[in-house]
C-alpha cells in the first residue's frame, strides 16, 4: 500500500508527542480557541478526516473530525483501544491533561469484558433511580438555588445555576449530604479547568479524597443511593474498584451534564420562540437541550482510543498507541451549524445523529437520567423566574478554555425579583421593586 500523501493529507506517521512535530499542530487551548472552535475545526479540514491537534504544550494527538470516521472508530473495539499504557510512556507526569487521560480501572480506560463488567455495574445502578424520584430530587435542589438569588434580580446562571445544581444532585444521588459537595465542586471543576500542574494535582488530590470518604462511610453504612448499589452489584467490585466507578461516574456526567443546562439556558435567552416571556413559548425545555447536543455539544473532544497496531485509518497512517480523540463538536456539525435563534428544535434535530454522547461500546450508559435533571432544571428556573433575559449580548459571553469541554465562563441574566412564599403554598410571589 502506497503511503504518498493525497491532497489534504499530511506526511508519514505521526513523531512522538514530546518530539517537534514536521507539521503544522492546531493548539485546542488558548483564548482563541476557546472563543471561536468552530473556525478552528473548519480550519483543520483540510487535513481530511483527521487532523494533528496539541492539547497542551507538548502534547500531541490526532483528532477524528468526520461524522463517518468518527462512527467508524467508535464502533471498532478490534482495532482500537482504551488503553493509555504506551502513550502515558511519552507524556509528562504533571501535565495539565493528565487527570483526564490518566488511565484507571474503570469502564472509561477498559476493553472488552473488563469494560462490560464495569459498565453494567454503572448502567444497572442507574436503572435504579426512579425517575420520579429523581425529578424531585432535582426539584428540591433547583428551588434552593433559586432561593439563593431569586430577589436579586440578577445571577450568574452558569456559576450560581448549572455548574452547582448537578453536583448537589449527584452527591445526593451517590449518598452524602450536601455540605460534603464543596470537596467535590473542588476536585471535579478543577480537573476541567486547571491550566497548570499544580491546579491539575491539586483538583485530582480534591477529588480522589472525595471519593475515599465517600465510599470509605457507605462501606460501614450502605443507603439507597448509588454508591451502595456499586459495592452490592452481583459483579462483586473490589474496593479499589468501586472507587474507580464513582471517578469516572461523576467525572463522566458532570461536566457534560453543567454544560448542558448551561449552553441550553444560553441559546434559549436569545431566542423569541422560546420566550415572549420564559413562561411559554413555541419551543421548550427538550428543544433547547436538542439544539445544544446538535449544534453545541458540552463535550467537544474526548473518546480517547488508541491503535493496538500501526493503522492506515481514512487516509492518515497512525501507530500504534498513539492518542487519538474524536471531535464530537466538529463531527457532529461537518455539514453545517446553526447558530442560535436558527434551530428547528427536537423535531428538526436530525433524529439523534448527533454523537454528543459518542456511540459503540463506550457510548454515555445514563443519557435519560442526564436529559430528565436538565430538563427539570430548566423547567424549574424558568417556571419561577419567567421573564429572564441576558445582560450582554450572545457574542460578549465567555467560554472556558481547555481542549475537552465546551462550556461557558458565565451567564449573566436579569429578571424582575421573586421572593419566597413563607406561606408554603407556591415556592415563590411576584415582588415589585419600589422606584
Amino acid at each position: 500500500m502506497s503511503t504518498t500523501p493525497g491532497p489534504g493529507q499530511h506526511t508519514g506517521q505521526m513523531p512522538p508527542p514530546l518530539s517537534r512535530p514536521n507539521h503544522e499542530v492546531t493548539p485546542l487551548y488558548g483564548e482563541e480557541f476557546a472563543a471561536d472552535p468552530y473556525a478552528v475545526y473548519e480550519r483543520l479540514r483540510k487535513y481530511g478526516a483527521v487532523a494533528p491537534v496539541e492539547i497542551a504544550p507538548g502534547v500531541g494527538a490526532m483528532l477524528v473530525i468526520d461524522y463517518r470516521a468518527a462512527l467508524d472508530l467508535l464502533h471498532d473495539p478490534a482495532t482500537w483501544s482504551k488503553d493509555s499504557s504506551v502513550w502515558l510512556d511519552s507524556v509528562p507526569e504533571d501535565s495539565a491533561v493528565m487527570p483526564m487521560l490518566r488511565g484507571r480501572p474503570n469502564a472509561l480506560f477498559t476493553d472488552g469484558e473488563v469494560h462490560a463488567r464495569y459498565r453494567r455495574v454503572i448502567h444497572d445502578s442507574f436503572e435504579r433511580l426512579e425517575p420520579h424520584h429523581l425529578r424531585q430530587l432535582v426539584r428540591e435542589v433547583a428551588d434552593s438555588l433559586i432561593a439563593s438569588f431569586a430577589q436579586d434580580g440578577q445571577a450568574d446562571l452558569v456559576g450560581q445555576f448549572a455548574r452547582v445544581l448537578p453536583l448537589l444532585v449527584f452527591n445526593r444521588v451517590f449518598g452524602l449530604p450536601d455540605e460534603s459537595s464543596e470537596l467535590l465542586i473542588e476536585g471535579i471543576a478543577g480537573m476541567f479547568d486547571s491550566e497548570t500542574p499544580e491546579q491539575a494535582a491539586a483538583a485530582d488530590a480534591a477529588y480522589t479524597r472525595y471519593i475515599t470518604e465517600l465510599t470509605q462511610l457507605k462501606q460501614r453504612e450502605r443507603g439507597q443511593d448509588l454508591t451502595s448499589w456499586f459495592i452490592d452489584h452481583p459483579a462483586e467490585l473490589s474496593a479499589e474498584e468501586v472507587v474507580h466507578q464513582i471517578v469516572v461516574t461523576l467525572g463522566a456526567s458532570y461536566e457534560p451534564l453543567s454544560n448542558l443546562i448551561g449552553n441550553a439556558l444560553s441559546r434559549m435567552l436569545v431566542d423569541d420562540r422560546y420566550y415572549g416571556n420564559l413562561s411559554g413559548g413555541a419551543l421548550t425545555a427538550r428543544d433547547a437541550l436538542y439544539d445544544v447536543l446538535s449544534n453545541e455539544p458540552p463535550m467537544a473532544n474526548y473518546s480517547a482510543h488508541y491503535p493496538r497496531r500501526d493503522v492506515y485509518f481514512h487516509g492518515v497512517w497512525m501507530r500504534a498507541g498513539q492518542l487519538v480523540l474524536v471531535s464530537y463538536a466538529a463531527a457532529t456539525t461537518q455539514n453545517g451549524r446553526s447558530a442560535p435563534g436558527e434551530s428547528v428544535g427536537a423535531a428538526g434535530s436530525g433524529g439523534g445523529s448527533h454523537l454528543a454522547w459518542a456511540a459503540g461500546p463506550h457510548a454515555c450508559p445514563a443519557q435519560q437520567p442526564a436529559l430528565l435533571i436538565a430538563t427539570t432544571a430548566i423547567e424549574r428556573l424558568t417556571a419561577w423566574l419567567s421573564d429572564i433575559e441576558l445582560t450582554v449580548s450572545y457574542d460578549q459571553l465567555k467560554w472556558r478554555p481547555g481542549p475537552f469541554q465546551r462550556g461557558l465562563v458565565s451567564l449573566p441574566a436579569r429578571f424582575s425579583p421573586v421572593s419566597p412564599d413563607s406561606a408554603g403554598g407556591t415556592p415563590w410571589k411576584r415582588s415589585r421593586q419600589s422606584a
